[in-house]
């Protein structure tokens, strides 16, 4: 195999989508910072009773693992931030009233989690904790939105639903684990005959109303149509109405429903949302409530959040212009040197043609050159 092989799904980033990706990064946590997140930088590895207790326990396929040569304990290399996140509000930060935090970093996966994707994902991503109110719910999408907008997408379309529509199903119903995954499986893949073969032994209203959630997707519409399918699930009407009021906050949204969807089953709390474009293969933000996240580190704070793929999401917006450049020629000029230093201290990019080569950079539009002009060195338009 030669030396320069990677991995499967493991790839170099050229310059062009390098750069677009950096800007990309800056944008999105000068969004945050907007909002008053502060920044975080997690590790890129921990302990793995760490990295895969409490809710982390699903990423347990998705996570590299290696043995420390100090301490002879199995770490693991993240495959997601948000548990390390929580880590550092309940232990590191221990504040008591309402902590807003946003992190970028790399994350690795040992498997793909969606079709072309990358298994090392540039991870974005914002938390706040300690508000229990919906009023956390609405910030988290509205920041999600706001940097989703911010990078260039448009048409998107905002998936809302809540996990506590099929835990209110689900409740008091005696049923093994693996079945209960194979049922949300099925209903995420509005599979009805697989559905029906799974719930055959529940109680008729938890069955029947498992089918009716395979139909109730579409518009806001769909909401009046559950109250009616699930008027005799205690818990669904109070759920449902604040689906409702949700929706209500973001006027200017496409947004659509979906109340089977239950994936994250296991670690959303409440509302979770899905944030879709034209030309992405899957979901570009994930997001939603969930509460238990911080339970294992023995602080059970209320916490909402998101988290996005920026590679991905650089594969759906628009291409951005060549930064403007100004061609210099090599030299020891006491001058020359002093004007480029001017030049860049004011901000521009100045490329200097070495002897022998005309200026061969693919990333900058020299649009301009830096040439001597009655005894001082001027900027040209070429």
């Amino acid at each position: 195999m030669s030396a320069w092989v990677l991995p499967d799904h493991i790839a170099d980033v050229l310059p062009s989508e390098a750069r677009h990706i950096e800007e990309l990064r800056r944008g999105l946590l000068d969004t945050a910072r907007s909002y008053g997140y502060e920044l975080v930088m997690p590790p890129l590895l921990e302990y793995l009773e760490s990295l895969l207790t409490g809710t982390g326990e699903a990423l347990n396929l998705q996570t590299f693992k290696l043995v420390d040569q100090i301490s002879g304990r199995s770490l693991g290399l993240r495959a997601d931030m948000t548990q390390q996140v929580a880590r550092i509000d309940a232990h590191l930060l221990n504040r008591q009233g309402v902590t807003r935090l946003c992190y970028c970093g790399p994350v690795l996966h040992a498997t793909q989690d969606r079709p072309r994707a990358s298994r090392e994902p540039l991870q974005f991503g914002a938390e706040i904790y300690g508000h229990a109110g919906p009023e956390a719910d609405v910030e988290a999408l509205s920041l999600a939105l706001a940097c989703v907008q911010g990078a260039g997408v448009t048409g998107f379309t905002v998936d809302l639903g809540d996990v506590r529509i099929v835990r209110s199903l689900l409740a008091g119903v005696m049923v093994d684990a693996s079945v209960l995954q194979k049922v949300h499986a099925a209903l995420a893949a509005k599979d009805a005959t697989g559905l029906a073969a799974l719930t055959k032994s529940f109680p008729q209203t938890a069955r029947e109303g498992l089918q009716a959630l395979l139909q109730l997707y579409g518009d806001v519409s769909v909401l009046d149509e559950a109250e009616k399918a699930l008027a005799r699930t205690p818990g669904t009407l109070h759920v449902l109405q604040h689906l409702k009021w949700f929706a209500t906050q973001f006027p200017q949204a496409n947004l659509t429903f979906d109340l089977a969807d239950v994936r994250g089953y296991s670690y959303y709390s409440g509302t979770r949302f899905a944030v879709y474009a034209p030309g992405a293969s899957d979901a570009l933000v994930r997001g939603g409530r969930y509460d238990e996240v911080g339970a294992v580190f023995g602080r059970n704070r209320p916490a909402a959040g998101f988290s996005l793929d920026i590679k991905q999401l650089v594969s759906v917006v628009p291409s951005r212009p060549l930064r403007a450049a100004i061609r210099a020629p090599w030299g020891n000029d006491a001058q020359l040197s002093q004007a480029i230093a001017q030049l860049r201290s004011q901000g521009e990019t100045v490329v200097c043609v070495l002897p022998g080569h005309e200026s061969e950079v693919d990333e900058f539009d020299c649009d301009r050159a830096l040439v001597p002009s009655a005894g001082q060195w001027v900027v040209q338009a070429i």
